[in-house]
């Protein structure tokens, strides 16, 4: 990639940021100069930074995907321990963001050492100004996906639970259940030595080629139900969160790298062809008997 392409990304993500610090902010609790929503973006970003210098030092993407998780526990509790007053809304969001988080980190982080890498960096972690641009990357996505929980949880006018904390929550719990069962299948299936070099199309990978995906976009959405009864004024620009997961996943780096890399593995086969060609590549559709 070009030098200045990986400049002006890393400043527009900064720019981005700073613009949605601000909308999160208002009507939020402070904490000394600054909103508490402002000092969990900061940490976001510091957070990422800060470990992209050994990792680059070492050339290693071993730490990226448990670095995330690490992020997203320190924002969650930076807002517990900042706040005074810990409503059932607030505990409900920081539970469930932690639970997933835990889930998720861990088990990227199991997958990648039992790999010995992640084919998603390739050459990129020899390209300083690019892996630090992914680094970077991580640090709004966990900023702009946990806007819309931190903006609720941090608000200084709480309202009280009622029917959409439990509408968010019975859908983050669908999300979240479809994405732990697709990972576990996937895993169960490179784990039999029969199916080295093939690609899945057993379980929920029969109704989506990327059911995992699908389950993280949807636990998102019931994240942002639950706040959305909170938020007021600037603040709504935070419901954004599960809108960008959709946009990081389906255009940036989840679906097409993968589908690229599929295609181009698989491709020549009719097999695989006709897998693409039945199975949607995100949407759960039960297949044609």
């Amino acid at each position: 990639m070009n030098p200045s392409k990986s400049v002006t990304a890393i400043l527009t993500v900064i720019v981005i940021a700073i613009g949605l610090g601000a909308a999160g902010s208002q009507h939020g609790i402070d904490a000394g100069p600054l909103p508490i929503f402002a000092w969990c973006g900061i940490a976001a970003f510091a957070i990422n930074w800060a470990v992209f210098v050994p990792s680059y030092l070492a050339r290693t993407e071993h730490y990226f995907d448990l670095t995330g998780a690490l992020t997203y526990l320190t924002v969650i509790v930076m807002v517990l321990v900042l706040h005074d007053d810990l409503s059932s809304r607030v505990v409900l969001l920081a539970g469930l963001i932690a639970i997933w988080a835990l889930r998720l980190g861990s088990f990227l982080f199991i997958r990648v050492k039992a790999t010995g890498g992640d084919g998603r960096f390739g050459k990129m972690k020899h390209n300083p100004l690019q892996f630090f641009q992914t680094w970077t990357l991580q640090g709004l996505w966990v900023f702009l996906t946990t806007a819309a929980a931190v903006a609720a949880m941090t608000s200084s006018e709480p309202v009280a639970f009622g029917p959409f904390a439990v509408a968010g929550l019975v859908i983050w719990a669908l999300g979240f259940g479809i994405e732990v069962v697709a990972d576990q299948q996937k895993s169960q299936f490179r784990a039999d030595p029969a199916n080295q070099g093939r690609f899945i199309t057993s379980g929920l990978w029969a109704w989506s080629r990327h059911p995992n995906y699908f389950g993280e976009i949807t636990l998102w959405t019931g994240i942002a139900i639950i706040a959305l009864p909170v938020l007021q004024g600037w603040q709504y620009v935070t419901l954004i969160s599960p809108v960008f997961v959709y946009v990081l996943l389906t255009r940036i780096s989840g679906l097409p790298m993968l589908e690229r890399r599929s295609a181009k593995r698989w491709g020549h086969e009719p097999e695989y062809q006709a897998y693409v060609a039945n199975t949607p590549v995100l949407l759960l559709k039960p297949p044609a008997k």
